[in-house]
């Protein structure tokens, strides 16, 4: 288990957010974003190892997720999300060296900013394209239930309802023991106004809340992207990932990660770290 008190805990301000984030290590950035329903804790076995290769790595809270602000703007469609990132970048320090690695939630903006980032590697979601070709499946419809729950009026009471949380890490990534994550998830989302926001990213989603339109329509990607899929994921099935490579630029990379549901990168920390830092290296 990765030495948490050896992370430094900052806060900056970008594109109208003071986020509040984690870091490690020195030199070029590598920006990591976790997802729903996660932290920035989400990414302490792949920090420690990118200080070690040289990065100054940097998870932030995602917008509204605490200890970063509730947004005022109240806006959460994935525009706002790659917005936040360019800004993420300038504030930090980023240069033409930085690196994105982004996970559920965090992979949306991953492919609509890699013009910015000489290496991006995207987990758990595949390019909407591939995304669309295969979600209207029932048994996706089926693990997709509480996106649609979360159109809903209901949103924050059943959420908020002990064991729902729970449930879809169990049900996600199944045998994985996510205690110490569901305590951070816990302090993160616990407040009214946290939980509301990590849901108003779903509602934005589907259009139940009309786009801010304050950001600019994020641009196709255009430099390669390493995809990172979990073999038993049970939130999005594999069978989403099978055209990723079409809906990426030359050069991607997908791979399928044995023993591991959506939380690879926790499921498996070795196998992903390792096929993350050989990515970077290229």
């Amino acid at each position: 288990m990765a030495d948490l008190s050896a992370m430094e805990i900052r806060t900056i301000h970008a594109n109208g957010v003071e986020f509040t984030y984690l870091a490690l290590g020195d030199g070029p950035l590598a920006l990591c974003l976790h997802g729903f329903p996660d932290t920035a804790h989400t990414w302490r076995h792949l920090m420690p190892e990118l200080a070690e290769r040289g990065y100054r790595a940097v998870a932030p809270f995602l917008r509204g997720y605490a200890p970063t602000e509730v947004p005022a703007d109240g806006a959460y469609e994935g525009a706002a999300l790659v917005a936040d990132v360019v800004a993420l970048h300038e504030e930090l320090g980023g240069d033409e060296n930085a690196v994105l690695v982004g996970h559920d939630w965090g992979a949306f903006p991953v492919y609509g900013t890699t013009e910015r980032f000489r290496r991006s590697v995207a987990m758990a979601v595949p390019p909407v394209g591939a995304l669309l070709a295969g979600f209207m499946e029932y048994e996706q419809l089926k693990r997709s239930f509480y996106i649609f729950l979360f159109q809903t009026g209901l949103a924050e009471q059943a959420a908020a309802a002990d064991g729902f949380l729970e449930g879809l890490w169990r049900d996600w990534s199944p045998g994985y023991d996510a205690t110490q994550d569901l305590e951070f998830v816990r302090r993160s989302l616990g407040a009214p106004a946290n939980l509301a926001a990590a849901i108003g990213y779903y509602r934005a989603m589907l259009g139940a809340t009309p786009p801010s339109g304050r950001y600019p329509k994020p641009s196709e990607p255009t430099r390669p992207v390493l995809y990172l899929h979990g073999a038993q994921d049970g939130c999005l099935g594999e069978h989403l990932t099978k055209d990723a490579l079409a809906h990426l630029p030359e050069g991607s990379k997908a791979e399928r990660v044995e023993g591991a549901g959506h939380f690879l990168h926790l499921e498996q920390p070795r196998r992903v770290n390792d096929l993350v830092l050989d990515w970077l290296r290229d």
